[in-house]
Formats: structure tokens, sequence, C-alpha cells
């Protein structure tokens, strides 16, 4: 059996452990935790972490995880192996409702990080140095940014054929091929040897119960994939996207969607239209090819080069 020792503190097998790792100090003084909750097994097995928040703004992946936390303890049993939360990374953004530190950096682009460098930096050295090197597989919980709201989904690359089974695993309604952004979790993680979901659904700031429960249903399906529980939620097959991309604003106006997350779309479409305040001028919003809608701005004002529609195009 592994040994598993988080910032000094050892997990034995079969324990439950809550872990707090000191982080700084806000300007007031008030000391600020990282609050790591461990369950593990008495039976060796993999690790697998599950962790929400990395965007202080996105509330989805805390509800997430905390949930899955909640019924691990409330009689989910493990069989085998360790499941690590973190239900909230970025406790700074969470304070601020930022998607970033105070200094506006951005958790998600600063790893692998350094003990001495900005708030973003020192946390993403935790996870580099206490984190990552214990775990077999994780989970990171998003969703879409500020009016941007994401179907329920799971991004890895395709090049990463593990990634891949895993997340057709998953089970959610789309996988979307996804290369490993430079600085991330997912790619620290990567060069770590380690495998990182990213499952993205809903809005930020904004509770999306169906991605909620997306979230929690397809844990519940990786960790009964692993033996780690004894049932879990029937498979769905999901959608493999090949690619995606944003259709954006030509112009600029009152932006008015025709359709809505989910829908399959054909190419020439009319998807939305944009129009002055006036009502003189309406200009459609068509569908560059075949595809699916995974993401849309729910902005009614916009302004040109501006997000729109995130489509994805099946494999």
């Amino acid at each position: 059996m592994r040994e598993i020792n988080i910032n000094g503190t050892k997990i034995r097998p079969g324990q439950k452990v809550n872990i707090e790792i000191p982080i700084a100090k806000l300007p007031s003084h008030t000391l600020i935790d990282l609050p790591i909750f461990i369950r593990s097994s008495k039976v060796d097995g993999p690790v697998v972490l599950i962790s929400g928040g990395v965007h202080g703004d996105e509330i989805n992946g805390i509800v997430t995880a905390r949930r899955i936390l909640e019924e691990i303890d409330a009689g989910l049993k493990l069989l085998k192996g360790t499941v690590i939360i973190i239900p909230l990374v970025n406790i700074y953004g969470f304070l601020s409702n930022s998607r970033t530190f105070p200094d506006g950096r951005d958790l998600n682009r600063s790893f692998p990080g350094s003990k001495k460098g900005s708030l973003a930096g020192r946390i993403a050295h935790i996870l580099s140095e206490e984190i990552i090197p214990l775990i077999d597989y994780g989970i990171d919980f998003h969703t879409g940014g500020r009016m941007l709201s994401n179907q329920p989904q799971v991004r890895v690359d395709f090049k990463d054929k593990t990634s891949k089974e895993l997340a057709e695993v998953f089970g959610t309604y789309y996988v979307v091929n996804s290369k490993v952004i430079d600085k991330s979790f997912r790619k620290a993680a990567k060069s770590a040897g380690k495998y990182i979901l990213v499952f993205e659904g809903g809005e930020s700031m904004r509770i999306d119960e169906t991605s909620i429960e997306e979230g929690v249903l397809g844990t519940k399906r990786i960790l009964h994939h692993f033996g780690m529980i004894d049932i879990a939620p029937e498979r769905r097959d999901s959608i493999i996207l090949k690619e995606s991309s944003w259709i954006r604003a030509r112009s600029s106006g009152i932006f008015n969607a025709s359709v809505k997350l989910g829908d399959h779309v054909k190419k020439g479409q009319v998807l939305a239209r944009i129009s002055d305040p006036y009502g003189a001028v309406k200009i459609p919003v068509k569908s560059p090819s075949n595809g699916y809608v995974i993401g849309i701005n729910n902005l009614p004002v916009i302004n040109a080069g501006e997000a729109l529609i995130h489509l994805g195009k099946e494999e």
C-alpha cells in the first residue's frame, strides 16, 4: 500500500483525513488555508483527484466536488484506492467573485508555480509539489465564463488515448478534442505522467443543477471503472467532437439567439440575429458547418468580434 503524505500529514489506509494547508494572509491579516479532504480505502488502488474552483467564480465545480464528498461521507463505500477532494482551489477568487487572483493572474496559467512567486504561483506550486505526485487520475470541474454557458462536456487531447477513453467512460453529453494549454493544471499533470479530465458545464456565478448532476454521475462512472465503488449510473454514449470553434460577431448590436445548448445545426442555418436598438438593421448569424451548439453567449448586447456560439464538429 503506497504511503500518502500531504504537507507532513500521513494518511493511513482506511482513514478519512481533512487537511488545511496555510497559503497566505489577506491584507486584514486573516489567514487563508487550502482545505483538502482525503478519503482512503483499506485496499490499495488508484488515487483520484476531484477538484473545483480553480477559477474562483466557477461555482458549479465547487458544488459538484462538495456533493461527491458528501456522498462518500454519507455511505458511498470506497472498495479500494483513495479519493483526494479539493472543492475550492482558488479561495481568493471565490471571495471576490472573480475568475482570477487579486493581481489578475489566472491560476490555470500559472503552473508549475513557485514557492515565492505570486499568489496564483504559490497555490500552483502546492498542487504541483503536494498533490500531483500522489495521484494517478483527476477530474477538474469548470464552467463557462461570465454570461457564457457550456453544455456539459469533457475536454481532452485526442492524442492522449487513455484520457479519451476515460472521457467516454465519464459519459456526459460531449467529449471535445482540446489541446493541452501551456502552464495549465492539466499540462502540469501530463508532464508528471498523470491524467486529468477537464469537465465544463454551465456558467460562472450561477448554479446549474444539470451540470452538477452530470459531474457527479460521471465521477461515479470513473470510480466504478477503476473498481473503487461497486455501483454506478448507466453509461451514456457521448457525442465525440473532433474540433470546435466559436462563431464571432461580425457587427455590434443586440444579440438574439434562435438556438439553444445541445442543438444540432446544419451549415448555413441561421443561429441568431444581431440588430441595432431601433430595428432598422438585422444581421443573421449563420452556421459555417454542421455541428452541435456546445456553448452560447447569454449577453444581449455585444460588440464586433465577441464570441457568440461555440460549435462542435463530430468525429
